[in-house]
C-alpha cells in the first residue's frame, strides 16, 4: 500500500513553501508579511533546532547532482542513518506549532504554493518513512540516485519556474515605477534580490557592497570633471547621491535600499552621460 504523502509534515516542502511565500510579499512590496515570513522561519529553522537538522539531511540530498554512484549510494546511506537518530516525537511537535503559526499569522494558502521540486521532495519523505515497504523504498532509492548522479546542464532558460515569474514581474513592476528599462548591472542586482531569502541575503549583501562602492568610485570621478563642476542641478543631484551612498553602511540590506541603489545606478548613468 502506497504511503500518502502529507505535505504539511514534509519539513523540507513547508520550508520550500515559505521562502516561495517571502518572495511573492517581496513583489508585492507587503513588508509586513515579509517581516512575519521572515520571523518565521527565523524562529522555525535556527542553527539548532530539529527542523533545522531535519531539512539539511534533505537538502544534502536532492541539492546534489553530479555525482558518482559509489559516492552517491554512502550519501544515501548516510543520510538515511543520520535521519534515523532524530527524535521523531520532538519533530512531530515542533512541525505542528510550525503548521500552527503558518496558519494563524499568513494563511493555509502557503502549503498550496507551487514548488518545483515537489515530487523529490515527496520522495525524499516516503524514503525516510517507516511506513513504507521495502520494495517501494528501494523503487524510489533508485530515483534518487539517478537524480544524484545526472550531470545537470540547466541554462538560464530552464531556471525554477517560480524564479522567472517573480523576476519578470519584479522588473515589471520597478520599470513601472520608474519608467525606465533594467540596464545588466540592475538585473544582476535585481537577481540577487530575488533569490537572496535561501541563502540568509549573503550573496546579495556582498553584491550591495562592491555595487556602493563602484557607485561612489563612478560617482566621485563624475564629480571631477568641470561640466558637473559648473552645472549647480548636477551638483547637487551628485552630492545628495554621495550622502545617500555613505549612509548606507548604517542600514541593514532590505527592498527599499534595492530599489535605490537600482534608481541611482540609472541616476549616476544619466550623470556620467551629462558629464561626457
Amino acid at each position: 500500500m502506497r504511503l500518502r504523502h502529507n505535505k504539511k509534515r514534509n519539513t523540507a516542502f513547508v520550508y520550500e513553501a515559505l521562502v516561495r511565500e517571502l518572495t511573492k510579499s517581496a513583489i508585492k512590496n507587503d513588508l509586513n508579511k515579509l517581516n512575519k515570513i521572515k520571523n518565521i522561519i527565523k524562529e522555525h529553522f535556527t542553527r539548532d533546532s530539529l527542523l533545522k537538522k531535519e531539512l539539511g539531511i534533505y537538502k544534502s540530498l536532492y541539492e546534489t547532482s553530479g555525482m558518482n554512484k559509489g559516492s552517491a549510494e554512502k550519501m544515501i546511506m548516510e543520510a538515511r542513518l543520520e535521519y534515523s537518530r532524530l527524535d521523531k516525537s520532538e519533530i512531530f511537535k515542533e512541525q505542528s506549532s510550525l503548521i500552527k503559526v503558518i496558519n494563524r499569522s499568513l494563511s493555509s494558502s502557503v502549503f498550496s504554493n507551487f514548488v518545483p521540486n515537489y515530487k523529490n521532495l515527496a520522495s525524499l519523505y516516503s524514503i525516510f518513512n517507516d511506513a513504507v515497504d521495502v520494495k517501494q523504498k528501494v523503487m524510489l532509492e533508485e530515483k534518487l540516485l539517478e537524480s544524484i548522479t545526472a550531470i545537470k546542464t540547466t541554462t538560464k532558460e530552464e531556471k525554477d519556474p517560480i524564479d522567472n515569474l517573480v523576476y519578470k514581474s519584479f522588473v515589471k513592476r520597478f520599470n513601472e515605477k520608474y519608467e525606465n528599462q533594467l540596464n545588466e548591472g540592475q538585473k544582476s542586482l535585481l537577481t540577487k534580490y530575488v533569490t537572496s531569502f535561501v541563502d540568509d541575503g549573503l550573496e546579495l549583501k556582498m553584491a550591495m557592497n562592491e555595487e556602493i562602492g563602484a557607485l561612489k568610485t563612478r560617482i566621485k570621478s563624475a564629480l571631477a570633471k568641470p561640466v558637473v563642476a559648473k552645472d549647480k542641478d548636477l551638483l547637487a543631484k551628485t552630492n545628495k547621491v554621495i550622502e545617500i551612498l555613505e549612509d548606507y553602511k548604517n542600514k541593514e540590506v532590505d527592498l527599499v535600499m534595492v530599489e535605490e541603489v537600482l534608481k541611482m545606478q540609472s541616476l549616476i548613468e544619466e550623470i556620467e552621460n551629462d558629464a561626457n
